[in-house]
Parts: C-alpha cells; sequence; structure tokens
C-alpha cells in the first residue's frame, strides 16, 4: 500500500492490484457507505465529506470514509483544507466488471421497492 510521506496530507489508498473483493463487498455491505457511493455514482463528481447529511457522529463518519478508502471503493484528496472523495469507478469496473453497477442497481430497487428517498 502507498505510504504518504511524513507530515503530508496525503491518505494511504491500495494500488489497483492491492485491493480486494472481500474488502470492497464489506464495505458496501454497510448501508451508511453503500449511502456514500450512490450519492458519489448520483452526482459524478467529488464530493467534500459535509457534502454528505450522514445522520452519526463526525467521528463514526470518518470512520466510515476510511472504510471505503482503505478498501479502494473511493480515492480521498484533501483540496485546501477540504477532504475530497471520488469513486474509484475505473479501478472497480477493471477488476470486477459489472459489480458496482449491480450493486447500485440492485441498491436503487430496493430504495424504490421500501418508499425511501431517490438518490
Amino acid at each position: 500500500m502507498m505510504t504518504p510521506a511524513a507530515g503530508s496530507r496525503a491518505l494511504p489508498h491500495p494500488e489497483r492490484a492491492e485491493i480486494r473483493l472481500e474488502a470492497v463487498l464489506h464495505a458496501l455491505a454497510d448501508p451508511l457507505r453503500l449511502r456514500i457511493v450512490r450519492e458519489l455514482a448520483a452526482r459524478e463528481r467529488e464530493l467534500n465529506c459535509s457534502e454528505f447529511p450522514l445522520p452519526v457522529t463526525k467521528s463514526t463518519s470518518t470512520h466510515h470514509f476510511r472504510v471505503l478508502r482503505e478498501s479502494g471503493v473511493v480515492r480521498q484528496v484533501y483540496r485546501g483544507t477540504a477532504k475530497l472523495n471520488g469513486l474509484r469507478r475505473d479501478d472497480l469496473d477493471a477488476l470486477f466488471p459489472g459489480l458496482l453497477d449491480r450493486v447500485l442497481d440492485a441498491a436503487a430497487r430496493e430504495a424504490d421497492r421500501l418508499g425511501e428517498p431517490v438518490r
């Protein structure tokens, strides 16, 4: 795994070859993390952590973003003081073709079935 330089604000991310299916599935299995991924996929751009109205404390939110980053689902970068999150769709599609689209489709169908708001 890439290790950021001492004192830098870069965050460690797995290289594409290090991303494991079980870690991706674990990250996507949590409803809050899946909600984050659905929002990133729908908006198709990097989003600041504060753009996600999550019903949890800041430390719990940080944990969820860290799980997504360490599993290889998202890439987090600092731009000034903002930490931006982007979906690693290219990496996921190259490693697990169709997986992300199928999970997102299933999540949308479930939300529709349960009468949850459209994301």
